[in-house]
């Protein structure tokens, strides 16, 4: 009985005990049919549940598998050994760090030692990379330097905190004429002839005693050579800074992360930064007063402001194009992620164009 059937005998037969039980009869039929149904298709559900489901899981362990494999792919191990200027020690050293923790069975040991021991290094192999703050040299090129630029920096000229003219010092500031004088030709011995006023102290000139980066950009600003500047030898950035902290009447120079301090961006206890007078009208004007602390000069280092030289690109070096996985990866990272740890350590980023110059030169052939 079809419940067509069902409904029409209902109406029809209302007291008829036979219908009544033909009807119970029916309805458990109805019923029967229905949950058979359901149980059916509930069965068909689960077949198709099931190959879902093994569907899914060999999938996933496939996919678990190629992530694995491509992981295992992508994984750095080895050493990198870099040397070299002083100037960039610093900022290796974090993107070291940086890069460790993203590949923690790569080791990279970082020493300073100057710009020309970073570049002699490179040349014989000695390392992977030779940190170098100045430009490269043809001979260098014909030797085999393969440089990239990595960011950007400056040297700044610094005078003992308790010079006895600081004052005039800071408030007129140092034509480039009258560094020239102490440093190249050595005309000006005192003080007071900086300061144009009638004071008896001597002035102590220092310079560095290693191949280095910043006396040779700190020359080039001067129109000379590093072997044509005039003054004491002191080996290295902190040796430099630290010989005018202890003499009242030192002048020097120096890579501006050793003149500012890390954390607190002002200028380091014991040492001054010299201003210079760029219009050479005798007075720091506002536009030229950018040195009281660390984020001052690396702005006007960034806008132009402070001249070029005594501010420079900075370049890593090997002897050849590097063919070490290793090596390269690490360039590549300094270019592209590990940029974004420059500013917060006290450099300058290079334009977007020299950092897709140095990809280029890093990929090609």
């Amino acid at each position: 009985m079809n419940f067509e059937n069902f409904i029409e005998r209902i109406s029809k037969n209302k007291n008829d005990e036979q219908s009544l039980s033909e009807i119970f009869s029916a309805i458990k039929s109805i019923k029967y049919g229905c949950v058979q149904i359901i149980i059916q298709e509930i069965n068909k559900m689960k077949k198709l549940l099931i190959i879902l489901l093994v569907g899914s899981l060999f999938f996933a362990v496939g996919c678990q598998k190629k992530t694995q494999e491509q992981s295992k792919e992508k994984e750095l191990k080895g050493t990198i050994t870099t040397s070299g200027a002083w100037a960039l020690y610093p900022m290796v050293i974090k993107w070291a760090e940086e890069f460790h923790k993203i590949h923690p069975k790569v080791k990279i040991d970082v020493a300073a030692g100057g710009a020309g021991k970073g570049m002699a290094d490179a040349l014989a192999g000695i390392v992977d990379i030779g940190k170098v703050s100045r430009d490269i040299y043809p001979e260098e090129i014909k030797k085999g330097a393969w440089w990239v630029s990595v960011t950007k920096d400056a040297v700044v000229p610094t005078v003992n905190e308790n010079n006895p003219v600081l004052e005039d010092l800071l408030l007129k500031g140092v034509r480039k004429e009258i560094f020239t004088s102490i440093w190249i030709t050595g005309k000006i011995k005192n003080w007071g002839e900086v300061i144009d006023r009638k004071v008896k102290h001597s002035i102590h000139v220092y310079t560095r005693s290693d191949a280095c980066g910043a006396a040779k950009t700190w020359a080039k600003y001067l129109g000379k050579n590093q072997e044509d500047l005039l003054g004491v030898g002191v080996y290295g950035d902190p040796g430099l800074a630290e010989a005018v902290k202890k003499d009242i009447l030192g002048i020097g120079f120096n890579n501006i992360n050793y003149v500012y301090d890390a954390k607190t961006k002002s200028q380091a206890k014991g040492i001054k930064v010299l201003p210079i007078d760029l219009n050479s009208n005798g007075l720091i004007d506002e536009d030229e007063d950018f040195f009281n602390n660390r984020d001052e000069i690396v702005k006007a280092i960034a806008t132009g402001k402070y001249p070029s030289p005594p501010a420079r690109d900075l370049h890593f070096v090997s002897n050849g194009k590097p063919k070490r996985e290793v090596v390269i990866e690490f360039i590549k990272w300094v270019l592209t992620e590990g940029q974004k740890y420059v500013p917060e350590s006290g450099y300058i980023n290079l334009t977007e164009e020299k950092l897709q110059e140095g990809l280029k030169k890093l990929e090609g052939e």
